[in-house]
């Protein structure tokens, strides 16, 4: 049995990275007639937009969730307690549905604007009001529910950090203010910057939002090129681009720490120095924490359960339990799969210690980097030719035809999302293993149990609750999902996320509210999770 799971994680491997060497191989494709438009004219703006949305989103994340993060972990005010789990909660809004939701509130026909004419008397063009749907407003979207991942991230550096630095900081004349900037920034930037890189490349993958605002950037860009020109080859170079923007990305990320080391150099962990702030640094420690989960979470939330009141008496019905019932299906056959392949292939690695096995669950993880619309282009291209291969085949010996078999079925949408999503179950499963000690192994082989029968029934007793935030957090990114599944699945077969994305887009705000409220209302559980795991992470809690 030993002896099949090297192949085993090898075979795993090659599957799951056929869609990026799908992409990448578009790069030496010749140029099309197409392609030379795109260059020509869209693809400048394409690049300008995505850069720009990128450094207003790391800015405002980075702000937000850091400043948060430190206020939470060492300041004392009023909230503090709420705020260290209520700040995690527009982590369950997905771009799309809170764009939907400020558009609504603040569009000129919104119900803001419509007040801001009736008391004050003023016309068309009498008044400015911010534009919800442009790169300052996507920004804005993307900052509010995105900066959670830079907080999550901060605050558990922030409360792993070491005591002793930080009084000898304060012992050498540092404020709290120059202590923070000094000693404690530096000591969580890794952290940071993967709470940031996250940010980022959620807001690459994205194309609910910037598809609604109308923006010029590669995810809208390959869905016009494909659904709109009909180019599959240009869509995919677009896509091979957003892939290499994405690595670059990573690269910059790993390259920028360098050799810097990250170390504490003391095991001595006593409890963080508290700093009661009063007066009027009280009040803005609170505003500066309940201004983003107003924005974030509790504004839309409410702006939603508005209109699903209003709209529930033609909105629920029995096409809505049955779509309800198809995206939860969906999400839990995709999170179980993603489980077990990554039990799979975290504990081959464990056992098997080699580099080549390490190197290929590697590229296997990288795929929670490729954004949904190219892991779908990725997909649908080698699954297109193997079903046109398959039917010739067919027709040709047996005079049957095999169809979509597996570019028209739901086969193709759930080997995207292992694509996209193996990655989070492999981190989780392999935090898990990380906490069994290999003397466990030792004497499990020693009673002659097989490689399986120690991952059953001596691993997984151990990790249930990282199994569980594992499954939890593939299950919800599977039902917010918009632009792969909008891609890849079957004809008459819809999710919340896509029913919702087609709602909004008819201008139907108030009718998607349902659909992206269930999804909202699923997405609470593993931030609840999440927040608690956040807070028993320091030494000795």
């Amino acid at each position: 049995m030993q002896r099949l799971w090297k192949p085993g994680i090898f075979l795993v491997a090659v599957l799951f990275s056929l869609p990026i060497f799908t992409i990448l191989s578009f790069v030496v494709y010749p140029s099309s007639e197409i392609w030379r438009h795109l260059t020509d004219t869209v693809l400048g703006e394409y690049l300008v937009n995505s850069a720009l949305l990128m450094l207003g989103v790391g800015i405002g994340t980075l702000i937000i969730g850091v400043g948060c993060a430190w206020l939470t972990s060492v300041c004392v005010f009023p909230g503090k307690k709420f705020f260290t789990w209520g700040l995690l909660l527009p982590l369950a809004f997905p771009g799309y549905i809170i764009a939907y939701t400020y558009t609504g509130m603040f569009d000129f026909a919104g119900p803001l604007q419509t007040w801001i004419r009736q008391v004050t008397g003023w016309g068309v063009h009498e008044y400015y009001f911010p534009q919800v749907r442009s790169l300052g407003g996507a920004m804005t979207m993307f900052s509010l529910v995105l900066y959670p991942y830079v907080y999550l991230l901060s605050r558990a550096a922030f409360l792993e950090q070491s005591v002793c630095v930080l009084e000898v900081s304060r012992t050498l004349g540092c404020s709290v203010w120059s202590s923070f900037y000094r000693v404690a920034l530096p000591l969580a930037r890794p952290a940071i910057v993967a709470g940031l890189s996250l940010a980022l490349m959620e807001t690459l993958a994205d194309y609910g939002t910037v598809s609604y605002f109308g923006l010029g950037v590669f995810t809208t860009g390959i869905f016009r090129t494909w659904f709109g020109l009909g180019d599959a080859a240009a869509a995919a170079k677009l896509a091979a681009i957003l892939l290499m923007f994405v690595f670059t990305l990573v690269v910059i990320e790993r390259g920028s720490r360098k050799r810097a080391q990250y170390h504490h150099t003391t095991n001595r962990y006593s409890a963080l120095p508290q700093y009661r702030l009063n007066g009027y640094r009280a009040c803005l420690a609170f505003c500066a924490c309940f201004v983003p989960l107003l924005l974030g979470f509790l504004l839309p939330v409410v702006q939603l359960g508005l209109w699903a009141l209003e709209t529930y008496d033609y909105m629920v019905d029995k096409s809505f339990i049955a779509l309800t019932t198809h995206t939860i299906l969906l999400a839990l056959s995709a999170a179980l799969i993603a489980v077990v392949l990554a039990l799979f292939l975290a504990y081959g690695k464990r056992m098997l210690k080699s580099k080549t096995v390490t190197a290929s669950i590697r590229v296997v993880a990288t795929g929670y980097a490729i954004p949904g619309t190219v892991v779908a282009v990725g997909v649908i291209i080698p699954f297109a030719w193997l079903d046109g291969s398959l039917d010739s085949l067919l027709r040709e010996y047996f005079g049957v035809s095999s169809g979509l078999l597996l570019s028209g079925s739901l086969f193709a949408l759930m080997f995207a999302y292992m694509v996209r999503f193996l990655a989070i179950s492999i981190q989780a499963v392999e935090s898990g293993l990380g906490k069994v000690k290999f003397s466990m192994d030792e004497a499990a082989r020693s009673l002659s149990y097989t490689p399986t029968e120690i991952l059953m029934k001596v691993h997984l007793p151990l990790m249930k609750g990282t199994v569980l935030t594992a499954f939890l957090i593939v299950f919800v990114d599977v039902m917010k999902e918009l632009p792969a599944t909008l891609i890849l699945r079957p004809f008459n077969f819809n999710t919340l996320a896509v029913r919702a994305f087609e709602l909004a887009a008819d201008e139907r705000l108030a009718d998607s509210s349902t659909a992206a409220l269930m999804i909202v209302v699923v997405g609470l559980l593993p931030v609840i999770l999440l927040s608690h795991s956040i807070s028993a992470s320091r030494v000795g809690s």
